[in-house]
């Protein structure tokens, strides 16, 4: 499906005459080419470029007069929420009804701003591709131009956070009847027996509105000071995660070692923050029976660069505890591991490596930390090292020629990591036994989101910004250049509710229409242009777009070519593959579908290191991993000794057909021995180096069996003579 088709198909009936007229800017260039003997002279460009602007004018327009539509109901239902809240806390009360309106009401705004969210992402791939498409046909390049117009009108830059932050506190008083849950941020409820699981999954630009608007309607946005008024800075977290020049902590991290620790300094808001928190986090492995630990103490900023030198002492650090009374165990703790922080960064020569910066919407209810949820987005890492010699932070503990300024523009390509996805974090505290929230399993599921499991910002920000300096890449590095955007593959997204005005004429606001068209999918043009197969989404690296907020991404130093032409030469074989695994599942063997095979793209990929690299993938080992080694190993000792044993019966007690037999019967013992003893040392080679490799053994036991079955055979054979 061409674009055009897919833009009339995907766009909202209430806003359709507000958006680009893609179709007709489209014939605008091929009339004035054919008219012209496919030319384009400077008035067709002087014509195109006047109808380009109106276009851009409307829908900007349309956009600002939209979202000021939305910041007046928002500050109307504000106004009902309080009088309801008052009425219901009076002595005559307020009925239920009243309630279910005003939670209607704000679904109607929620359903509303997702609306705009998807209007303005719609109308900016419509401005790319048609300025994509007038610059390939008439030779005059309109793209740098065209650019500095649309960021004059940035009608696709709002990220619609305030009226998120807005929208979640009005709609969880009302979803609570006027008493909203109240307590301190960062306590843990007060369960006892709790396991807790973290999950990460990256998020497309283009689903990161829809799905803020999704959790807010089940969890309240966490603010930790609801009395000041929302800004951009309050979101922003930023940390310096150090390592040496081996990048000790860096590998440490990747392979999951026992013990391997992080080091960070991070703070929030701006670069005015005067408290600097110093964390260590230790990676614990399961069977140790303990639980990885993420431990911190906060610091002035002023005596951070004496303190990490040595010339700070710890004691002075937790001085304003002591006097204010806190608990003396918890200051000797926290002394404890300044100790040790200030001791690791001294010895082993830690310096600031990589900076991560980005802006963090947490929905927790407070005071109760059994489902927390966090969406970090604008993800950037910026390089902090000297290791070329260059040193960017002066001496500092952190360099200070940016700040939160996303997305540091003023850097080079080669010192920023501009992160593709937003990241969304589920923390799960549940009772032993107990099934996660519903709605969480079937956010978790939805196309929305792409699970990643261990994605780490230090390790991604250190393979990609110190690519030369780094031998082992993290398992998801091959899959950078795979759009995450996955068809719909059940009804779940924002509704609006039943018979209230504004939206799109269906119920829900879920981009695919009656016919199953997915909004998500790529349309025919992009397809056919890259010569990719149905239902392949463009890379992010892929699209030839200018420097933009909406997607940003910067072509790695090495490797990338190389990967893409590999994956384009691979592409058809697989689709090829796939088709025949689908009809052998279920044609010749009877099983139901797994998945659409356009979903499994992402997981049917052999992925390859780049030369001169290797993808570390994760490899949990245990105990009982070594164990199971060795008993595999005696089994076959036992086995051969066995053999052993009736050989020599044969050839002590045997007359000459015995002595044949038992001289076959040594040989199968004795390939056994040496077989077995091989391959327990490349077992026990590989889980030391936890590789992750086959560790099943197929050909020796057949093998064995056929030996012996033929060693038997030849034993019946010299009978029968």
């Amino acid at each position: 499906m061409k674009f055009g088709q897919q833009l009339k198909l995907t766009l909202n009936k209430e806003y359709r005459f507000q958006y680009v007229e893609y179709d007709s800017l489209k014939f605008f260039i091929k009339e004035r080419l054919g008219n012209n003997n496919n030319q384009w002279t400077d008035d067709d460009e002087a014509a195109f470029v006047h109808e380009l602007e109106g276009e851009l004018d409307k829908v900007y327009t349309f956009q600002q007069v939209k979202a000021k539509e939305i910041e007046r109901r928002i500050r109307m239902t504000e106004a009902d929420v309080d009088k309801a809240v008052a009425a219901a806390q009076s002595e005559g009360g307020v009925g239920e009804d009243e309630f279910i309106e005003l939670e209607q009401e704000l679904s109607d705004i929620i359903a509303d701003v997702h609306d705009l969210a998807n209007f303005s992402t719609l109308n900016y791939t419509a401005f790319q591709k048609i300025i994509k498409k007038h610059d390939k046909q008439t030779h005059f390049r309109l793209k740098p131009i065209f650019a500095a117009r649309l960021n004059a009108k940035p009608f696709f830059k709002e990220n619609y956070d305030a009226q998120i932050v807005h929208l979640s506190k009005l709609y969880d008083v009302v979803r609570t009847r006027g008493n909203p849950v109240k307590g301190d941020a960062s306590a843990g409820g007060s369960q006892q027996n709790f396991v807790r699981q973290t999950t990460k999954y990256w998020v497309h630009p283009q689903n990161v509105t829809e799905l803020k608007l999704i959790i807010l309607k089940h969890l309240p946005v966490l603010v930790f000071n609801p009395n000041k008024e929302f800004s951009k800075a309050d979101s922003a977290i930023s940390s310096i995660y150090y390592d040496n020049e081996d990048l000790e902590l860096y590998t440490g991290r990747l392979e999951k070692s026992e013990g391997a620790e992080a080091i960070r300094m991070r703070w929030y808001g701006g670069m005015d923050a005067n408290t600097i928190f110093v964390e260590r986090k230790t990676h614990r492995e399961d069977w140790t029976g303990e639980k990885s630990v993420k431990a911190r103490f906060a610091i002035k900023e002023k005596n951070l660069n004496a303190y990490l030198k040595g010339e700070y002492p710890v004691e002075k650090v937790f001085e304003k505890m002591r006097a204010q009374g806190k608990d003396e165990k918890e200051i000797r703790q926290l002394e404890q591991l300044a100790r040790e922080v200030q001791y690791s960064v001294i010895t082993k020569k830690y310096r600031p490596v990589v900076r991560s910066f980005y802006n963090r919407t947490a929905f927790q209810l407070p005071g109760d930390a059994r489902v927390r949820i966090s969406l970090d987005t604008e993800l950037a890492m910026t390089r902090e090292d000297n290791f070329d010699g260059q040193d960017r932070t002066s001496g500092n503990w952190r360099r200070t020629d940016i700040g939160i300024d996303w997305p540091f523009s003023q850097l080079p390509d080669t010192e920023v990591e501009r992160f593709p996805y937003a990241v969304l974090e589920v923390k799960l505290q549940t009772q032993l036994g107990q099934e996660p929230p519903e709605w969480i399993r079937q956010l978790v599921a939805s196309h929305l989101v792409e699970p990643v499991p261990k994605f780490s910002k230090f390790i991604h920000g250190t393979a990609m910004l110190l690519y030369d300096h780094v031998e082992l890449l993290p398992f998801w590095y091959c899959q950078m250049d795979v759009d995450i955007r996955k068809p719909v593959s059940h009804r779940f997204g924002i509704e609006r509710p039943a018979g209230a005005g504004g939206g799109s004429e269906a119920n829900t606001t879920t981009e695919t229409t009656d016919d199953g068209h997915d909004g998500n999918l790529m349309d025919e043009e992009e397809r056919v242009e890259r010569g990719l197969p149905e239902g392949r989404y463009p890379a992010p690296g892929e699209e030839e777009t200018e420097h933009t907020p909406l997607l940003e991404r910067r072509q790695h130093n090495s490797g990338r070519a190389a990967r893409e032409r590999r994956h384009r030469a691979g592409e058809g074989l697989r689709q090829w593959l796939v088709t025949v695994k689908t009809y052998v599942k279920e044609h010749i063997l009877r099983k139901e579908p797994e998945q659409d095979p356009r979903t499994a793209v992402t997981y049917a990929r052999t992925f390859r290191a780049p030369r001169g690299k290797k993808i570390a993938v994760p490899v949990r080992v245990e105990p009982k991993v070594q164990f199971a080694l060795e008993r595999t190993f005696l089994s076959w000792m036992e086995f051969s000794i066995l053999l052993g044993a009736i050989a020599a019966g044969l050839l002590n007690f045997g007359d000459s057909a015995g002595v044949t037999a038992a001289i076959g019967f040594t040989a199968v013992s004795a390939l056994a021995i040496v077989y077995s003893a091989v391959m327990f040392l490349w077992r026990a080679g590989a889980v030391r180096r936890r590789k992750a490799v086959d560790y099943d053994d197929w050909i020796g036991p057949g093998g064995l069996c056929f030996v012996l079955a033929l060693a038997v055979g030849v034993n019946f054979w010299l009978r029968l003579e």
